[in-house]
């Protein structure tokens, strides 16, 4: 299926100069979902797995399908102030500004094997960000999955050493 078809550009969002990449047509149609989260699944299917990481927000539409399909536990990155209990940050660059994320100091045992998700691979900031997270917590970085990867912003040279991959290249 050309999941392509299923995204689609919004001008100027969420500033000026920024083309961003709307995936909820692919959300909202069945068999574009499914096919969406197989092809994912397929990525990462024979590697061991015991969490998916997440990322707020568009990361946890996928992350938790992929951590059931691999019988893992799933762990939420949640930008600053919305996680309850106790947590570790790591700032990190947007292509149109910065923020903070972070994730519970249980959420990861040492030695842990750790797929991280997100929507969107642009400038890999967010990406390198929650990698540093889960090392700081000890667990393994095994490779690092997107629905979408904007290739013109190099993300993937920010995540020099993890395995990247992704399903649609732009």
């Amino acid at each position: 299926m050309d999941l392509k078809k299923y995204v689609r550009d919004i001008p100027d969002f969420p500033e000026k100069g920024i083309s961003f990449k709307d995936i909820t047509p692919l959300l909202q149609d069945a068999k574009a979902l499914a096919s969406a989260a197989d092809a994912l699944f397929e990525l990462i299917k024979n590697k061991k797995v015991d969490k998916v990481v997440g990322m707020e927000s568009r990361g946890f539409f996928f992350a938790p399908l992929l951590a059931t399909r691999l019988k893992a536990g799933f762990v939420p990155v949640r930008k600053r102030g919305k996680l309850p209990h106790q947590i570790i940050s790591e700032p990190y660059a947007l292509e149109y500004g910065t923020d903070v994320l972070e994730i519970h100091v249980d959420s990861i045992v040492k030695g842990e094997k750790v797929l991280v998700h997100d929507d969107v691979l642009a400038t890999g900031g967010t990406a390198k960000a929650v990698c540093k997270l889960v090392e700081k917590l000890g667990g393994e970085v095994v490779q690092c999955n997107f629905l979408l990867e904007l290739k013109f912003l190099k993300g993937r040279d920010r995540l020099s050493g993890y395995p990247v991959e992704s399903l649609i290249q732009y």
